[in-house]
């Protein structure tokens, strides 16, 4: 019985993984490689940066609680 569900589940994982190779999510090859030198130039805005920190302390806070 559990060879059967794992051979069910594995031709359910086969299924997608073509599915989402035929709508090209697996296309752009190039872009990963270089997003990792181009994330340090985004500049927040400082407004923005202080009402992230008040979420994650208050969020920090209601956890604890």
């Amino acid at each position: 019985m559990l060879i059967t569900i794992s051979i069910a589940v594995a031709i359910v994982f086969f299924v997608l993984f073509v599915l989402a190779v035929r709508k090209g999510q697996y296309d752009d090859s190039y872009t990963p490689s270089v997003r990792m030198l181009f994330d340090d130039e985004l500049i927040k805005n400082p407004e923005e940066i202080k009402k992230e920190t008040t979420e994650e302390s208050n969020t920090n806070t209601n956890q604890q609680s």
